[in-house]
This record gives C-alpha cells, sequence and structure tokens, in this order.
C-alpha cells in the first residue's frame, strides 16, 4: 500500500496567522517527501478560510520547489469553473516546473454554496457532465492543435502552452457515484474516493461499485484507487480529546456548506448545531473514532489493513481537520515511525 498526503491551508478563526498556516503546510509536505510518500495533495476551494486553496497550481509549484521526490496531486480541480484551455496549461506548467511529478485530478464539486457564487445557476448534481466534457479536451490540448464545439465549452483551433513534461500524465477521477466509476474505468483514469466519516462499508460499496464499473466496461481497470480518511493518530488521552474536538467542530462547518444551514462570515462558516446534521451517529465520538482513521499506531495499521483488503492501492493521509499545527506534526510523525513500516515490512516479504 502506498501513502498519500492531502492538507490544505486552514484557519479555524481570524487570530491564526496566515503565514504561519502557509509554513505549516510546506513542513508537513516535507516530512511525507522524507518519509517516501508518494503524493502530495491540494484542493480547490473559493472564499473559505477552513480550505484556503483559490489555485492548487500555485500551491503545488511552490511545494514542488522545497519537496524535490513526492509527486503533486491537484485533488481535485473543480472543471465548470476553468475553461479547458486555462486548465490545460496550468497543469503543463506545473508539470514542467516540477520536472515531471503533475498527477491531474478532476472532479465535480461539492459545496453547492460555491457553486452559487462561482458558477451561478449549475446544480452541483449535473456537475459531473462538465468533467466528462473538459478532461478529453484538455488531454487533447497537451496533444497539440485541437478545436472544440461542445455543450459547454467551443473555441476555434487552440493547443497548450506550455505541454507536460510527462508523455501520459497521470489523470485521477474523484468518484463517489457510479457514473463516476464507470466513467474511470472506461477511460483508464485512476480513482480517489473520500468515504467521509462512513464506517467500512462505504469503502466496500466503493469496491464494489468499481468492480461492477470493469464487468459493464468489459475491460480491467488500468489504474490506482486511492481512499482518503481524515487521519489522526496519538498516544496520549490529551491528543485524543483534541483530534475529536476538533473534528466535531470542522463537521459542523462541513454540514454548513454541505446543507447552507448557517451563514458564512468573511470566509469563516457557522458551525451547525450537530444534532442537526443527517444521522447524528455520524458525529458521534465513538463512530467517528472507529470510521476515521484515528487511533493508536495499532489500530491505525488495523484500520489500514481492512481498507488494503478491500483493494485499495493507496491511502490518502487527510491531515486538514482544524487541529493545533504542533498536533497535526505529532500525528504524522508517529503515522510516518509507527504505521508505515509495518507496510514496508509486508510489501518486502510479499516480494
Amino acid at each position: 500500500m502506498k501513502f498519500h498526503l492531502a492538507i490544505n491551508l486552514e484557519r479555524m478563526d481570524p487570530a491564526t496567522d496566515m503565514k504561519a498556516v502557509r509554513d505549516h503546510t510546506l513542513e508537513m509536505v516535507q516530512m511525507a517527501d522524507a518519509a517516501g510518500f508518494e503524493i502530495a495533495w491540494a484542493a480547490e476551494h473559493h472564499a473559505l478560510e477552513m480550505t484556503i486553496a483559490p489555485n492548487p497550481f500555485q500551491l503545488l509549484t511552490w511545494w514542488g520547489e522545497h519537496a524535490k521526490n513526492i509527486r503533486l496531486g491537484v485533488g481535485v480541480v473543480n472543471a465548470a469553473y476553468w475553461h479547458p484551455i486555462n486548465l490545460a496549461g496550468e497543469a503543463a506548467m506545473l508539470d514542467l516546473l516540477s520536472d515531471g511529478r503533475l498527477e491531474f485530478g478532476i472532479g465535480s464539486g461539492a459545496y453547492q454554496r460555491e457553486f452559487d457564487r462561482m458558477k451561478p445557476g449549475l446544480d452541483q448534481r449535473d456537475s459531473w457532465r462538465y468533467m466528462q466534457e473538459s478532461l478529453p479536451v484538455v488531454q487533447k490540448l497537451w496533444a497539440g492543435d485541437y478545436a472544440h464545439d461542445g455543450e459547454f465549452w467551443q473555441f476555434p483551433t487552440a493547443t497548450s502552452c506550455p505541454k507536460p513534461v510527462q508523455k501520459d500524465v497521470p489523470v485521477w477521477v474523484a468518484a463517489r457515484a457510479p457514473i463516476t466509476f464507470d466513467y474511470a474505468v472506461e477511460h483508464d483514469c485512476n480513482i480517489l474516493s473520500w468515504p467521509l466519516t462512513m464506517p467500512m462499508s462505504e469503502v466496500e460499496t466503493y469496491r464494489r461499485r468499481l468492480d461492477e464499473a470493469v464487468e459493464k466496461a468489459g475491460k480491467p481497470f488500468k489504474g490506482s484507487w486511492a481512499v482518503m480518511r481524515h487521519a489522526a493518530v496519538y498516544d496520549t488521552e490529551s491528543d485524543r480529546a483534541e483530534a475529536m474536538r476538533s473534528i466535531r467542530h470542522v463537521l459542523g462547518q462541513f454540514g454548513n456548506l454541505m446543507k447552507k444551514k448557517g451563514q458564512v462570515n468573511n470566509g469563516f462558516p457557522e458551525q451547525v448545531p450537530l444534532a442537526e446534521l443527517d444521522g447524528n451517529a455520524r458525529v458521534d465520538p465513538e463512530m467517528l473514532e472507529q470510521n476515521l482513521m484515528f487511533g493508536s499506531p495499532e489500530q491505525v495499521i488495523e484500520k489500514l489493513e481492512a481498507h488494503r483488503s478491500f483493494g485499495a492501492d493507496a491511502f490518502v493521509y487527510y491531515a486538514s481537520m482544524g487541529m493545533d499545527m504542533g498536533q497535526q506534526k505529532r500525528s504524522l510523525q508517529l503515522f510516518i515511525d509507527k504505521v508505515t513500516p509495518a507496510f514496508a515490512e509486508k510489501e518486502l516479504a510479499h516480494a
């Protein structure tokens, strides 16, 4: 099993220094780079302090200058917000500046609130259509001159300047719904799945959707399947309690954005009372600790084994969940020191 890191520039309150947040993300990426993690992922979001990510290509270029081996994952751009020519050029420039380390992730977005501002009138549930038109256009622009007359974009002959360094840029699709698994398998894309706070049965459901997509396509899945979870590894009761407090705070903000139940004031989402979130058990501390990648190193190893048993090729350690920066580093270091060696030994034994 390979390991990835996903981290955002995040602020929970205005008192947090933005430069400290900036530097913290790089330090975490450098830790993952030194530990041999395969990919560092940066998201795209707009007008939100909890995920400060207006252009993932800028952030990844900066990380790439200071972390020399880890690959740089766009996790993920929202296709509806980008003109394909702009998107192809930005992605290719990152590949050029990083000497061919781009991992190109594309998806359909998450928050209707964001669509209401970035793409007014578009229902988030329909945005997959933009993704499925955009991706092949971007790939054709990387290859050379191309003119497009589609449903959402039309333009005369153009090309991507620059071109990617890589002959075949790895492409990742954010997949949860069956239609997205079908698309990924049919078009030989890698798959990035996020079960949110759901139990392992959700991972099993994704595996079934992947298998059904393979059967429908009539050809094998050629890509990798990565599963992302919020992660907190701890060896003290105080860190355990703080991890739980932090994730529940973030889930209250997340519920605001997903359900448009509260206001966002100067970029900070109000917390929705946890009792108002669907299936209040989803924020129950005991269930969260069971479902997320939370626990002692031994507990986390056991959970990772369960993910691997369903065929996950990689685990994405999602670090951003409102914990203070010191605890985020302690957690990642415990994961590096106590968890990843167990899998390195298993891989060696298997080989």
